[in-house]
């Protein structure tokens, strides 16, 4: 009886103590709210105005501006000209005092064999000196084992010939084979670079870009991953593969405007976005700057490959050592100190190379 007693007491008070039912949440509740548009920037309003409304804002800010000096004619001129060169940039440009300006030289040329079997060759700039060396570096690869190739066109300077930009590309595209041409729009001109020899490599190939491979570099990298097969690999080059004019100005500036532009056959014009690479990766500027400059005297091997860590064996047993305890103490005695270099970029590249060999060399 007691128990009974107790059952329909818990009963009773879960019947009239339990919290009502919640209501089903409606469609309209339940939704997740749509994320805002993103705000346009200032070039694409004024992109999406209508001619009368781009006159009216002109002479809404000519009328009203506080300072009626920024505003006149002359004013209004020179903002005319600053905003076409925002606009047209990296098509136009004003360079002031060229002369004295220091060129950028790039890396010296630099040719190495990493993991015995990869061709490494960093151009430095795409010269004719250049292209004597690159072909001597050709002809040594060929006596050795060599099954890929490492192009490094990082670091690039400024300028450059388009025709010996072709010259490099025939190293390593089919005879007959359309690189890419030079089109000058305003004079219906075009001038056609193709291949006329029989390639020196036909193995894997890889070529390095950053965001300082311009002009006729990027036109070999283009024409490579057209004709050779080559992978890009790096980040977006600069997208000024074209052909400059220059008109002196005032106090010794110079104002480039891009006259023609490099047309590759499949993808069309490089000029402005740039030639995107297939693997995305770059390095910190300074970084980049500083493995050059000591690879110059010892090579780049240093920056790819770790160091073999050091194991127990049967000869440290008999000598009574143990350098994997050797090992540990010279970590902790290093612990603080700056990391060592490591080009990620060339270390990916060299994976990627590794992986592709193999994968051939299992079918």
């Amino acid at each position: 009886m007691i128990r009974r007693s107790v059952f329909l007491f818990a009963f009773i008070s879960a019947a009239f103590c339990a919290p009502p039912p919640q209501a089903s949440p409606t469609p309209e509740a339940s939704a997740t709210p749509s994320p805002s548009p993103a705000p346009l920037s200032t070039r694409q309003v004024i992109n999406n105005l209508k001619d009368a409304e781009v006159e009216a804002a002109i002479k809404f800010l000519r009328e009203n501006f506080l300072d009626p000096d920024k505003t006149d004619d002359k004013a209004l001129q020179r903002a005319t000209l600053e905003g076409l060169l925002q606009r047209l940039s990296p098509g136009a440009s004003v360079v002031s005092n060229p002369e004295k300006k220091i060129p950028n030289e790039g890396s010296p040329f630099l040719a190495e064999i990493l993991d015995s079997h990869i061709a490494y060759l960093r151009l430095g700039s795409l010269t004719r000196d250049g292209l004597t060396q690159f072909d001597a570096a050709l002809t040594g690869f060929a006596q050795k084992k060599i099954d890929a190739v490492i192009l490094d066109l990082r670091g690039m300077p400024e300028g450059g010939d388009f025709e010996i930009a072709a010259d490099f590309a025939r190293r390593f595209c089919p005879k007959g084979k359309l690189l890419f041409s030079i089109q000058k729009p305003s004079a219906k001109q075009e001038r056609i670079f193709t291949s006329n020899q029989d390639p020196v490599f036909n193995g894997v190939m890889v070529v390095l870009t950053d965001a300082d491979t311009s002009g006729p570099a990027e036109a070999l990298a283009g024409a490579l991953r057209l004709n050779a097969a080559a992978m890009i690999l790096g980040a977006d080059t600069t997208g000024e593969a074209v052909e400059f004019a220059e008109s002196p100005l005032g106090g010794g500036a110079v104002l480039r405007v891009a006259i023609a532009q490099v047309i590759l056959p499949e993808t069309g014009a490089i000029f402005p976005e740039g030639v995107k690479p297939d693997v995305t990766i770059s390095l910190p500027r300074e970084v980049q700057s500083e493995i050059f400059r000591q690879s110059k005297e010892k090579g780049v091997s240093q920056f790819v490959f770790e160091p073999e860590r050091l194991r127990m064996n049967e000869a440290s047993l008999v000598a009574n050592l143990n350098p994997e305890i050797d090992t540990a103490r010279t970590a902790q005695r290093d612990r603080g100190k700056a990391p060592p270099l490591r080009d990620t970029v060339l270390q990916r590249a060299v994976d990627l190379v590794t992986a592709i060999t193999f994968y051939r060399a299992r079918k």
